[in-house]
Formats: C-alpha cells, structure tokens, sequence
C-alpha cells in the first residue's frame, strides 16, 4: 500500500444499554431496536424485575442519608450534566433545555432540607401532647417518563430528592442512557435510579402490578387506554398513582407539589413533660 493511501476506518457506534443498580447491563432477553440508527436495548419484564430489586435494596440507604447530602449528590448531577452539554446538543436535545435540565437539578438540590419544613410541622392540639408530623418517602417509584430531557429530569429529580428511588421507562433512550451515565458518575448511589428503554406498554403494567413498588407516576403516558389499564392495574397493590395531566410546560417553576405528591405524612404523638 502506498505510504500516501489512508486505510478507511469504521467508527465504533454506540449501543443503548439499560442502567440498572449503577451497571450498564444488556436486556436479559438479548433485544434490540434500531433509534435513528442506534441500537437500544429492548427492556423486558425480567428487566423490570431486576431494576425494582435493586431500587429496593437502594431506598434505606438513600432515605436514610442526610436530606443535605442528597441535596450535594443532586448538586453533582448537574455539574456533571453540564460537563457533557455538548453530547447531549449532538443527540438533538437543544441547547437551551439541557441548560435548563441543569437549573432543574440545581433547583431541587436546593430544595433538599427545606421540604420537610414546608411538608411537615407541629400540629396544635387540645390537651398536654406534642402533635408533630413528619414527610418520609413513600419508597419505590415507577415512572413513565416524558420524552424531553427535562421533562424526563423533571420526574425524577423530585422523587429521588426527598428519598425516594425510582424505576424509570423512557421513551427517549439515547438521551435518557446518557443521563444514566452522568447519574453513574455523580456520587448517585447504585439502584437509586434505574432506566429502562423500550416500549411502556409492554414494562410499565409489570411496574404498576408490581407488589414491590409503591407509587406510579405516569406522566409520559399520552394513551388513555394504557393510562386507565395501569391505574387500574396499580389500584389492585394499593399504589399512589400521579395521574398524566396533557400539555404540561415544564420550563415552569414546577412547585412544591411535583416533591409531596410523593411523600407520606407521619404523625407522631408525645406527652409534655411537667
């Protein structure tokens, strides 16, 4: 070959793996499926089932970390986020809402040891006691993800701030792993968050039956009929569902609610002393 000839190289593509306990592992049932000429991984129920054990297993410990640590954890997550700007602009995500996935971040990291105090309180009450009630995570949720980065960072960052850990079913696969990989590599512990790509309507009712997870969040979920299928589904484990509210702008301040919406409220009684 001539010294001047330059052999032709192939560039190494990128597969879509799921995020599952901190690990990027393949779909146990070996699919895939093509986006914008991609392969993702094609999540199955045993999927899901790995991703709900590991969240699981994730949520005492994250509960039980200081609300100021998790507010630091989420604080990296958008240094982190914004050290890759430029990779998620590439997979088509503008460069305005990755800034504002950033301030999402920020926003919520803020709100981390402040929730309780606007959640919880003490309670005035007739007689010598202390009435004092306290926010505590309701534990594992299930979420259907919108198909923005920000709206994907808009469902999560509330659940998992206040102690929560989640199983995420994104419908935006490169951009949602890629996130997973900053999540990887910002002090989030493993099984905190778990992303699986695929199609909702074949994961999410294993979610919503699902004996172990505690709530559902379904706000990626534009079909009615599949809307009404999973409520219906989550009502026979007693979960708490968030209902998909059509035409939400989540470039808005989002509020308290999207944080107590996934809170319990413990209410303790104690006698005064004399």
């Amino acid at each position: 070959m001539p010294k001047s000839a330059t052999p032709s190289r192939l560039a190494v593509r990128k597969t879509y793996k799921l995020y599952v306990a901190g690990k990027f592992p393949r779909s146990e049932s070996g699919r895939t499926y093509l986006v914008d000429g991609d392969n993702v991984a094609l999540a199955s129920r045993k999927d899901a089932r790995d991703a709900v054990v590991a969240a699981r297993a994730a949520q005492p410990g994250w509960a039980g970390a200081t609300a100021y640590n998790r507010g630091q954890v989420l604080y990296r997550i958008a240094e982190m986020l914004e050290a890759r700007r430029a990779e998620f602009k590439s997979l088509g995500v503008a460069g305005a809402e990755v800034d504002a996935a950033v301030d999402r971040w920020v926003w919520y990291a803020g709100w981390s040891d402040k929730i309780a105090q606007v959640a919880g309180g003490a309670n005035p009450v007739a007689g010598p006691y202390f009435n004092i009630s306290a926010p505590e995570p309701t534990g594992v949720v299930g979420v259907i993800a919108p198909g923005s980065l920000l709206g994907l960072v808009s469902v999560v960052a509330p659940a998992v701030v206040t102690g929560n850990t989640v199983v995420v079913v994104a419908s935006n696969p490169q951009a949602a792993i890629t996130l997973g990989e900053v999540l990887a590599t910002s002090d989030v512990p493993g099984g905190v968050v778990n992303v699986l790509t695929g199609r909702a309507a074949e994961i999410a009712p294993w979610l919503a039956s699902h004996d172990d997870v505690n709530a559902l969040d379904l706000s990626g979920v534009d079909d009615t009929e599949l809307a009404t299928e999973l409520e219906r589904a989550a009502a026979g484990t007693l979960k708490r569902v968030l209902r998909p509210t059509s035409g939400v702008d989540y470039t808005e301040d989002p509020g308290t609610g999207p944080m107590t919406a996934l809170l319990e409220i413990k209410t303790v009684w104690h006698p005064k002393g004399f």
